[in-house]
């Protein structure tokens, strides 16, 4: 989607915030940084791959304590999303450890190897003072075929559809994702698969937070 031209780009996530909205993604995000954190709660957290900020919003008013940064490599991905927001790769981060309570991200992991993955997750609990959550995709015969059954019900954009079905043939079962994290040096993880969602949620607590 990074490689998109803008208006195809825009289009694409117009959907994707459509899929979060209708079919559990946002429940998912939810009952995931519940886990960790009250609703009347304040913390900060780092949004990474964020994209339009679609979960950023969800997060601001699941918890109205919550102060999200969103980041993104990609300017017309970030053009909808709320501030404060930072144009940055997720594989040089521009903070210092323990700069925010939690980082987040949601349908990200997916799009890289196993060892870029690994990467990612001991940078992320090391940017976090509190713990990391993770939202991605359950590797499954039902959401793989889902977007090409109901495209001309809802009418999901060509890309949205050709992405989808590539983005569950590289997501993970619960036990690989697991495993990635273990690889990491995060040994705490709760790692659950939401159904009827197909998601699944990473999430860990540092020690003492």
């Amino acid at each position: 989607m990074d490689h998109l031209p803008p208006p195809e780009a825009r289009e694409n996530l117009a959907d994707l915030v459509r899929i979060n909205a209708r079919f559990g993604g946002h429940s998912v995000i939810r009952k995931a940084l519940g886990a960790v954190a009250g609703r009347d709660e304040s913390f900060t957290l780092l949004d990474v791959g964020s994209a339009s900020g679609d979960a950023a919003r969800r997060i601001q008013q699941e918890f109205p304590g919550a102060r999200v940064t969103s980041l993104d490599c990609n300017v017309t991905n970030l053009e909808n999303a709320p501030y404060p927001k930072v144009l940055g790769d997720a594989f040089g981060l521009p903070f210092l450890p323990g700069s925010f309570d939690y980082v987040f991200s949601s349908l990200f992991l997916h799009h890289f190897e196993d060892a870029r993955v690994i990467e990612l997750l001991r940078s992320f609990y090391s940017v976090a003072r509190r713990g990391v959550v993770m939202c991605d995709l359950e590797r499954h015969i039902l959401p793989y075929l889902f977007l090409p059954a109901t495209k001309h019900l809802f009418g999901w954009r060509r890309v949205t559809v050709h992405d989808g079905v590539i983005s569950v043939r590289a997501s993970f079962r619960r036990h690989e994702l697991a495993e990635l994290g273990r690889k990491a040096g995060i040994q705490s993880a709760s790692v659950r698969a939401h159904r009827p969602a197909f998601r699944i949620s990473f999430v860990a607590r540092k020690n003492g937070a």
